[in-house]
């Protein structure tokens, strides 16, 4: 239904104690990193903002993250889902934490959410009031900065960006233009947190919107 929660799920987690000196050299690890993460879920956008919220909570760093293509829905085995993320740390134990604040997130926080009573439409317009390493260096913004996370599907993505950056003082630092791997659109953008929870909102009533009156184009 309109407005509900579509949760992400977890599909399969392992940690790698002390990495194999052939797979380091391929992530190209520092000295410092020891132990890996591994993540799948069925959501890539839910797994990025997860990622971002390990650096927050332990000593780690993202590896490798990536998109799996043609959605979850198109997977081609059970666990693969829609994204594979890699946490690195110095220990098993900071990378456990690391895993475990991305699992939370995963599950209780980060969300897309129906646009439409038969939920064939969803969006994500999430609010991070700070950032951790990884966005803030996809963005080139320092940590801790507020960023509006904003997908929705390829028209919806382009009309609601723009009714976003016109809702709130803000700026768009990477722009994810349609068709993404998963078929998908968006952005972020940075402002104050109430610009960026502005923008969300925004964002949110604009893929709505499309969704309910998809072939009423008129000027209002």
């Amino acid at each position: 239904m309109l407005g509900d929660r579509m949760p992400a799920k977890v599909l399969a987690v392992r940690l790698i104690p002390r990495v194999d000196e052939s797979l380091r050299e391929r992530f190209k690890l520092d000295s410092s990193a020891h132990s890996l993460g591994l993540i799948t879920c069925d959501s890539d956008d839910v797994g990025y903002t997860a990622l971002d919220e390990a650096t927050k909570k332990a000593s780690v760093f993202v590896a490798y993250a990536q998109s799996m293509y043609a959605g979850a829905a198109n997977a081609n085995t059970a666990l693969a889902g829609e994204f594979l993320g890699i946490l690195a740390g110095p220990s098993p134990d900071e990378v456990e934490s690391g895993l475990a604040a991305a699992i939370h997130m995963i599950e209780h926080d980060a969300s897309f959410y129906s646009a439409n009573e038969d939920d064939s439409v969803v969006y994500y317009a999430h609010c991070i009031s700070r950032t951790g390493t990884y966005l803030s260096a996809q963005c080139g913004i320092p940590a801790g900065s507020p960023l509006a996370y904003l997908i929705a599907p390829p028209l919806e993505s382009i009309y609601a960006m723009d009714k976003a950056l016109k809702a709130a003082q803000v700026r768009l630092v990477e722009f994810y233009g349609p068709p993404s791997p998963t078929n998908f659109g968006g952005g972020l953008l940075t402002g104050s947190q109430s610009d960026c929870r502005a923008a969300c909102e925004a964002f949110a009533r604009a893929v709505i919107d499309v969704a309910g009156n998809p072939l009423d184009y008129s000027v209002y």
